[in-house]
């Protein structure tokens, strides 16, 4: 989850917040690649969560991290709860069961984010080693409950979490136990964004079952390869999901500018202190007609903080997020950017895909949604084998990395692999410990770690 933003300019109209996302137009020429990832901590060789507190603990991490990058501090109160550099690079943070977060960098090629991502797996196998402090790269954490997943020192997450049963039966477990990988790319104008989100969106479930990588959970499968999938169906449906309006002709930066001032709000910061606002509409803030805060009125970092609590599949800020896919090992982590970058970056590749999936319709695309979590490549869309249209959507994101001339096509090989077989990660695992994951925990923690 993003790190808070501030920006105290008031807003006075709609149109501003559209202006907002139109500011997020650039040339092809400046088009980034920005990736983000999670891992899920654990005491080294057990099968225990690591809690903040304590010398050896995710507090200490950070500090040591600190210490070595000299990357700034962010706090909540006197918990240091991530990192910042202050060049404008990338950033770490902590989801709210302690999961690790590297937001990377922008960069021009994948090249140089593979680079990034190596460097920070290195220097948290050694400065985690020095802590007793490894790291599980499954999508969902396996063994243990959620009442036993630690819970890190962020104010903003106990607004969340009295709020997420109100609204699905796995808010908590999506903020507790679940971890992602997902890649942040850009677009030239209104009509590349529209583009882009509609090509993403309706692929991000093929994305969910290239990259399933989470069948267990509470000791055992769960009958899902992608049990953070399934999750995320039972999440909050006022913030989730494919936002079928997407699809709509209309569909612009004012469309979904609408969609995200009726989403009920979190909480507005003021300051160190997060104001529960849980149920409002971004509207009433703008009205200064919240109960919590009488005529307090929205500034662009409560937008700002607003977007970055809004989760479908595909979020739209000043980029476009990719959301569906579990997190994995590092193959995986570097697999996930080429597949979105080869398919949205060439526009012959993003051309095709488009024509590919104009044919689904919303319910098509629903269903396809529904049915992954546990068919993976085995589900259908439109009388075809979700298998059979990743073999083609993989070729088209390899001809479009080939296009750019880089030679970053070799990340898409794990992708090829599944694509070839037909089995996911989770359908491997599964494979081999079958469905008492508790009783094997050792060597699926040694297995599934760096």
């Amino acid at each position: 989850m993003a790190r808070d933003q501030f920006d105290p300019t008031p807003i006075e109209s709609r149109d501003e917040l559209v202006a907002w996302f139109e500011e997020g137009c650039k040339p092809a020429s400046a088009f980034r690649i920005g990736t983000e990832h999670e891992k899920i901590p654990y005491r080294s060789g057990t099968t225990h969560p690591v809690p903040y507190e304590g010398p050896d603990g995710i507090g200490a991490l950070l500090r040591a991290l600190e210490h070595e990058s000299g990357w700034d501090a962010i706090m909540d109160g006197d918990a240091i709860i991530g990192l910042a550099d202050p060049k404008g690079g990338g950033a770490i943070s902590l989801e709210p069961g302690g999961q690790f977060e590297l937001s990377g960098a922008p960069f021009k090629t994948l090249h140089e984010g593979a680079s990034e991502l190596d460097q920070h797996l290195d220097a948290m196998k050694r400065l985690g080693g020095d802590l007793g402090i490894s790291f599980l790269t499954l999508g969902v954490s396996p063994i243990w409950s959620r009442a036993q997943t630690p819970i890190m020192p962020k104010a903003r997450y106990g607004i969340m979490t009295a709020y997420m049963p109100k609204v699905g039966s796995m808010g908590l477990d999506m903020m507790y136990r679940t971890t992602t990988v997902q890649v942040n790319l850009d677009f030239s104008s209104e009509a590349d964004m529209v583009r882009k989100m509609q090509v993403s969106l309706a692929l991000q479930s093929l994305a969910t079952a290239l990259f399933a990588n989470s069948p267990a959970m509470d000791g055992k499968s769960t009958g899902f390869v992608s049990t953070r999938g399934e999750i995320w169906r039972h999440t909050d449906a006022d913030r989730s999901g494919l936002i079928p309006f997407a699809f709509d002709a209309n569909m612009g930066f004012e469309r979904y500018v609408d969609w995200a001032l009726d989403v009920p709000m979190y909480f507005v910061k003021r300051g160190d202190v997060y104001h529960d606002v849980s149920g409002s509409s971004f509207r009433d803030l703008m009205a200064g007609r919240l109960a919590a805060l009488p005529n307090e009125r929205a500034t662009m970092s409560d937008w700002a903080n607003h977007l970055s609590t809004l989760f479908p599949d595909v979020r739209l800020k000043r980029y476009i997020e990719m959301r569906g896919a579990d997190s994995g090992q590092p193959d995986m982590l570097k697999a996930l950017p080429a597949f979105w970058v080869g398919l949205l970056y060439d526009e012959t590749a993003l051309t095709a895909a488009l024509d590919l999936v104009r044919p689904w319709t919303a319910e098509d695309r629903q269903a396809l949604r529904d049915r992954v979590p546990v068919e993976a490549l085995a589900a259908q869309i439109q009388g075809r084998s979700l298998q059979e249209v990743a073999r083609e959507v993989v070729q088209l994101s390899a001809e479009g990395l080939k296009a750019r001339g880089l030679g970053e096509e070799v990340y898409l090989e794990p992708l090829l692999a599944i694509v070839s077989s037909g089995q996911t990660r989770a359908e491997l695992l599964l494979q081999r410990y079958g469905t008492d994951w508790r009783a094997k925990a050792d060597a699926i923690f040694a297995e599934q770690s760096f």
